[in-house]
Order: C-alpha cells, then structure tokens, then sequence
C-alpha cells in the first residue's frame, strides 16, 4: 500500500472519531455506556464510508505447483498387431498410467495414432494408416508453451505423410521412442511399389512400372507374373543377389474390355520365407472408350491457362487442348466443352456459334475483361462498369444442387481479382461460391453455374484461380482436393445429362487401405435439397451375396456412409430414398490390399534418430525397465511453483459493505428502542 492512502486513511479515522464524538459527546456530564454505543456505531458507518470513497487497494498472494507434462503416443495401426507387439503394447501403457511415481511428477496424457491423433488410451490396432508425421504436427499445437516429455510407442513404420524423423524443426519437445518389434533381418522378396495409372482407353495399351526388392545375402531365382483372374497376363524371370536387390520391371498390358479390370501382382516366394503378404499387389485399371475433350481459349497468356490444363487433366478421362481464338470456330465440334479465359469483342464471332450450335461453355470474367462486350451480347447476366478492380474471397454456397461440392476450405484461399460492381442476371442460375470481403459476405456470386436452352454454362467472376490450385498444395500437400473440385465442375458443364432428383458421388475401384466414402444428394420436386428425407444404402457382396444396408447421416449440404469396413470384393449397392419412393444403383470394387501388413521389422534407424534430433532417448520394447527410473530422474522435468499477485480494491471487499450495513442498521435500531427517533 502507498504512503499516500495510508495518510489518508489516517486522516479518514480521525474525521470518523471527530464527527462522531460532535454528534454524541456531551460536555455538561460524563458519556452514558448507551451514547458511547451510539459513538462507536456512528464511528464505524463513517470511517467505513470514507474507506470506500479513499477505495485502497490490496495485494493478494497465491501459490500454485505447475507439473510438467508427458505425453504416451500410442500407435493404433495393425501393423502392431501384425508384428504381435499388441499384448505388450497394452501391458506397457498399463503400468505407465498406473505409476504412482510418474503421476505424482507429471500429468500424464494418452494418445493414440494412426490417420489422425486421438485422445484415447483405448487401442484396438486396426487403423489402415499411420501417419506419425502429422501426430507430432497435432501435438505442437498443444503443447506449444509447456515442458513436455513425449513417449512414442511405435514400430516407426509410416505409410504416408512426411518423413517423421524431422519432425523436431516443429515439435520442440524431447521425444522418448519406444521401438516395438526386432531387428533381426529376414530373407524377404517384395513388391515395393506399383505405379499404374487410373484409367486407359480402349484398344489401347497402359503402362505398368513394379519395384521389387529382395533383402538377404544369398543369390536367388523368382518370377515377376501378372494374373487376371485365372488367366496370366505378363511373366518374367527375376533374378536377385546381395550386391543386385532391386529390379525396375517396365510392361504394358492391352485395354480390351470397358469397365473395372483387376490384375493382381506377385513375386513369387522363396523357402522359408516369413512374410509373404508382400509378395503380391492387387491393382485395378478402369478402361473407357472416350475422352472428354476441353478446348480452352484466350487472346493473351495467363497463368490461369496452365493452371486449369493441370487440374483438368489430373483425371485422365479429360483432355485439355489450349486453342487459337481463329481455329477453335473450325474445330468447335471436336470439344464438349469450350472455356473462355476473359473475353473481348474479338470472341464474338465464337460466341455466336456457340450459341448456334448450343454447346456448353465456362466463362472466366477477369480484370481484362470487355465487360461493354459481355453486357452487349446477351448472355444471361450484365455487369455493372465501375473502371474499378476488387480483390474478392470466397464463401461456399451450402445450397447449391446440381453437384456434390466438398468444402475444400475456399475460406482460406487467397483472394480473387475482379471488377468490381453488380452482377444482374435475367435467367434463373446457381451460386457455387459467393464473394466476400474481409470475411464479411457480400451475397454476390463468385462462381456460378445455370442452364439455357438445353446447354450448360459457367461463369467465374474473378482471376487469378492459379493461386488457389497453389494454396491448396499448401494446406493438403496435394494438388488433390482442388483438382477434384475443377473435375466436379467440369464433368457436369461438359454434360447434358439432364438433372436428377437423386446423384451418387463414388468411385469405381478403392484401394483396401483407403477410406470407402459414398456421398449422395436428395431433391425435393422443386429441386431444392432436402435434408429430411432417409437414405439407406443396400450393399451386395456379388460373390458371396451377402446384403447389408446402412444409414446415410447428414453432413453439410450431403448424404454419406463410410463402407471402410467392407473386405475385399466386388459389391453392388442401390441408394433409396425412404419417402421419396426414388432409387439409384451402381457398383465397385474393393482390391486387397493392407499396406501395414508389409513390413517385418520395426523402422529402428528413424525412431533412433528421431530420439537423437530431439534430445531424448530410444528403448525396445522388451528393455523398458530403467525407462520410468529415467523419467523420474531427469532433472529435466520439474515440477514450477508459480506465484500469482492480484491487485485487490477495497470496493470488492464485500464485508466491509456488511459492516457499513449492520453499524448503521443497529444504530437506528437502538435509537427507535430508546425512544430517540
């Protein structure tokens, strides 16, 4: 407390006494006991008064112990239970939980990973994927500003994502891997890897490319055979040393049939071989007997024109050919779709054929753009000539029906130019992406699709898109996400497949490590989405022909269901809509394949090292003993007492209120008792 307050608070007592002793002291007799009350009540009301206008302040002093964190990553894959380190897993986090030692010095945290980080110490080791990499990243989050000991207990063999071992330039905390699994090496042959593409055309033929490594130290004959069904389609002799252990096999097989074809690769083993799960690689081919062909047109280079060609032609099913404004005219026919990147009047004899010929067309209005053109040739919408530019973000449409849009966080992107004024439109259309500014919605369309006599067209009101296929790569690591999201786009303006009530959203062929996802949409008659109707889904083994039906559940602007635990095989399913009486059926495939299963021996060289670069230190399962003595002994980890100051006013002291209450309550009291009042 200052000198300053304590003087007034001085200067405060003596004003209570001497207003007190003015009204109650009487000079002609002694104070009678009952005045003396009345003093010492009067004394307190206004000495308590004065308090509350001089308001003091207090410092109040508390003391909290902080102790350290440690984290137990759990890996949950089945690859664990696969190298049957399952049992002893569970044993381990058992007797670490339980620890009254470690409990005392931490706050223990369990996790478990495979795709993503949970926060759960109930393992089942199912998961199809590990990605170790992005646990960390999960945890950095978390555990940002705290000291933090992690114990990760994994067989350090991840299936994707970025390479782990680096992981300490972004979790900045010591990392204490406990190595599940051997290192005895076996003698194994296995398919590395198999790259092939997705699709290949009819009457063609598709190339194949196999890695095959052999580990041992012996010199050894196989063979590399290809099979469709019981048919063999491709063999080669392989051969393999200690000093040659790999083989690059180049071939190609025929497209001859339309549809999902199934191939299944293999190695064959050699004796005694111990894992031979990894010999063979189930791989699927869907042929077509067309490609969607897209002509882009533009008077002037932009990096949007590159851009679109690369999402565009990620699906093979699609070509895209850069066209000169004067031959596409000739060759408009060639095209089910024409994109026009910012036109002017000089692409006015092209939109006259397109209308001629009603053929559909997507539309890129940018900053170049004769917006005097746009409005003079009737095409559906006019634009407002303000001479001015905007920079535009965009916000999703949840609303929107023709197609299934997956939220690919457009809210992040970066932000589109374009012209800025309203956009008017005399035909009925709908908004994919509308724009917004600074997070504020303008209720403006971005990115628009509708339909005019018989043809489907876009329009995207704004440059630049380059920059969010860019973005994209930053957030997922893949050019994935945006690539489906052009492709959606594009399969529907190059269609005329009129509107249905009911669309499915699914692939012909999953891979058995992925995540089998089936989206649908409902309409009512109107054509508006209806989130109250009921799907169910019915799924038909075709082999086997076992049937089971699930539910789909809501999620955003869609229907879906996760099949992921369906087995290998080929299945039909029908989509039904419960009240609607509306149905639709289609097929895939399941291939098998479980890419945990491929590994005999724990990834020991990356978890030491991991240890290393992050300042902790590595142990194998079966030498667990001096781990909880090492934790506990780390001098490192200590428990933070912490002291906390807080400024208290004597105004939130709430007994003094009390006091001032009661002093003046009791003196009025005693007054009217006595007959003074």
């Amino acid at each position: 407390m200052q000198t300053e307050t304590l003087i007034y608070i001085i200067i405060a007592g003596i004003g209570a006494i001497l207003l007190a002793l003015f009204q109650y002291y009487n000079k002609k007799k002694s104070m009678s006991k009952l005045n003396m009350l009345f003093f010492f009540l009067r004394f307190l009301s206004i000495f308590s008064i004065l308090l509350l206008l001089i308001n003091p302040k207090f410092e109040q002093h508390s003391f909290s112990v902080e102790k350290p964190n440690l984290v137990v990553a759990i890996d949950n894959s089945s690859s664990i239970k696969h190298l049957n380190q399952d049992t002893q897993t569970t044993s381990l986090v058992e007797t670490l939980s339980n620890n009254d030692k470690l409990n005392d010095k931490f706050n223990i945290d369990l996790y478990t990973f495979g795709e993503s980080l949970k926060t759960s110490d109930s393992t089942t080791f199912s998961e199809k994927q590990t990605n170790i990499d992005n646990a960390f990243k999960q945890l950095s989050q978390v555990y940002r500003q705290t000291t933090t000991p992690t114990l990760i207990i994994s067989d350090g063999n991840q299936t994707y994502g970025n390479d782990y071992q680096f992981a300490t330039s972004i979790y900045k905390q010591n990392i204490f891997p406990i190595i599940l699994g051997d290192t005895v090496t076996y003698t194994d042959l296995k398919i590395q890897q198999l790259n092939v593409n997705k699709y290949a055309y009819l009457k063609n033929r598709f190339p194949i490319e196999t890695i095959l490594v052999y580990n041992g130290n012996n010199t050894i004959n196989s063979r590399f055979i290809v099979t469709k069904g019981n048919t063999t389609v491709y063999s080669k002799p392989i051969r393999f040393s200690k000093e040659n252990n790999s083989k690059v096999v180049n071939f190609t097989l025929p497209a001859n049939g339309v549809g999902v074809n199934s191939y299944k690769a293999t190695i064959l083993p050699i004796d005694n071989e111990k894992n031979k799960i990894n010999n063979f690689k189930n791989f699927a081919v869907e042929v077509i007997d067309q490609k969607t062909k897209i002509a882009l047109v533009s008077d002037f280079p932009h990096p949007d024109i590159g851009a679109l060609k690369k999402s565009i032609e990620s699906n093979e099913q699609r070509s895209v050919t850069v066209v000169n404004l004067k031959k596409i005219i000739n060759q408009i026919n060639d095209f089910q779709l024409i994109i026009i990147n910012q036109p002017n009047y000089k692409f006015k004899k092209l939109f006259e054929v397109l209308k001629k010929e009603n053929r559909n067309y997507f539309s890129i209005i940018g900053t170049k753009t004769d917006l005097n053109f746009i409005n003079n040739n009737k095409l559906g919408f006019t634009s407002e000539i303000t001479n001015q530019t905007e920079s535009y973000q965009a916000e999703l449409n949840t609303s929107y029906t023709p197609f299934i849009v997956d939220n690919i966080d457009f809210e992040s992107f970066p932000p589109l130019n374009s012209n800025y004024g309203a956009v008017s439109f005399t035909i009925p259309f709908e908004s994919i992406l509308n724009k917004s500014i600074n997070g504020i919605s303008t209720n403006e369309p971005l990115l628009v699709t509708y339909e005019t006599n018989g043809r489907r067209e876009g329009v995207l009101f704004g440059e630049n898109i380059w920059q969010w296929r860019a973005q994209s790569y930053m957030n997922n690591k893949s050019f994935n996400q945006f690539d489906d999201f052009t492709g959606k786009l594009v399969q529907y303006l190059a269609s005329n497949k009129r509107k249905d009530r009911l669309n499915i959203d699914y692939e012909s062929f999953y891979n058995g490590s992925s995540n089998i996802i089936i989206k649908a949409e409902f309409f009512n008659k109107n054509y508006v989405f209806d989130a109250r109707e009921t799907l169910n889904i019915s799924v038909t083994d075709n082999i086997s022909k076992e049937k089971k039906v699930f539910p789909l559940i809501l999620k955003n602007n869609n229907f879906q269901v996760d099949l992921s635990s369906l087995p290998p095989s080929e299945y039909s399913f029908t989509v039904r809509a419960t009240n609607g009486n509306i149905s639709k059926s289609g097929g895939f495939q399941i291939l098998e394949y479980n890419v945990e299963q491929q590994f005999l021996n724990a990834n020991v060289t990356k978890l030491q090292q991991l240890a290393t670069n992050s300042g902790g230190k590595s142990y194998f399962i079966d030498n667990t003993g001096d781990l909880i003595n090492d934790l506990l002994n780390d001098n490192r980890y200590v428990s933070i007492q912490k002291s906390n100051k807080n400024i208290i006013p004597l105004i939130d002291w709430k007994y003094l209120l009390i006091i001032l209450a009661l002093s003046l309550g009791l003196e009025w009291f005693i007054r009217k008792y006595n007959g003074l009042i």
